[in-house]
């Protein structure tokens, strides 16, 4: 009796043990240390961070963010650079980056010059890829999400159709929307700029000129001398596969808003036009 009694006990306390293990080890499952954040600025390419790297493929050196920069800095000890191993640490990021990994869970757009402006590439969520040809070692900043206030190019043509349908005539002195009916307010209004729009000279603040391939909807023809000597045009889509002609949207002296089809880069005669982006347009 006493040896089952004694074996018996043996049996209780192994359970016992038994159960405060399984106990112990739930207990460091229920409260297991969060995973841990990613750490900007380490040379490793973390989860929630857009890494940019120095060769194609994802190669070299990288530099990896957590925020948004508008210039990356050109010149040591102030510039933002590579911090990861390989080819390029150490060299400033801007105009030396060629590939990019985003691993944060949304578009980032990469910037062409400082300040979000010029010809821009975003960036999907999880994506690696190559810069394109016009970013490739010619990158001055990133934004990770659209940048507030952002216009698209769908949104653009639907306004600009908005005047179209009703006939809006042309006038520098009239106004429809609260925007005046010249080429400069059509294009303010298809924009989103502020009442009662700008003027074609003054619109170059609004963005940066480009060049005649990286012409998207939304993005305009602009001549960008002061009141009747200058003049600016919606960008819609080509016409011919030859791009020597475009659909557009315009505040047209002679015709009013019209959509219609344009020579590149307009008719002649009317001065100079070079293709220009506004630098919140998403398109």
């Amino acid at each position: 009796m006493e040896i089952n009694g004694f074996r018996s006990s043996r049996r209780r306390a192994a359970t016992v043990i038994l159960a405060g293990a399984v106990v112990a080890a739930g207990s460091g499952a229920l409260f297991a240390a969060p995973a841990h954040a990613a750490t900007a600025r380490n040379g490793v390419c973390e989860s929630g961070e857009f890494c940019l790297y120095y060769n194609s493929g994802e190669a070299g050196s990288v530099s990896d963010f957590s925020t948004s920069i508008s210039d990356y800095g050109a010149t040591q000890p102030s510039c933002y650079d590579f911090k990861g191993a390989g080819a390029g640490k150490g060299l400033c990021v801007k105009n030396h980056a060629a590939s990019v990994w985003n691993r944060t869970s949304k578009t980032v757009y990469v910037y062409y010059n400082s300040g979000y402006a010029g010809t821009k590439q975003a960036i999907g969520a999880g994506v690696k890829v190559n810069l394109i040809a016009a970013l490739k070692n010619n990158n001055a900043g990133h934004h990770i999400g659209p940048i507030s206030g952002t216009v698209t190019g769908a949104t653009v043509l639907a306004r600009a159709k908005v005047w179209v349908d009703a006939g809006v005539p042309y006038s520098q002195t009239h106004y429809y929307q609260g925007y005046r009916e010249d080429c400069s307010g059509f294009v303010s209004m298809a924009w989103g700029l502020a009442k009662p729009g700008t003027t074609t000279n003054v619109m170059p603040n609004y963005g940066s000129y480009i060049s005649k391939s990286a012409l998207r909807t939304g993005d305009v023809l602009l001549n960008s001398n002061a009141g009747s000597q200058g003049h600016v045009v919606i960008f819609q889509k080509w016409a011919n596969t030859a791009h020597t002609s475009y659909w557009a949207y315009e505040e047209s002296g002679s015709h009013g808003a019209v959509h219609r089809i344009n020579p590149y880069p307009y008719y002649s005669g009317y001065g100079t036009f070079k293709p220009f982006h506004y630098s919140k347009l998403a398109s």
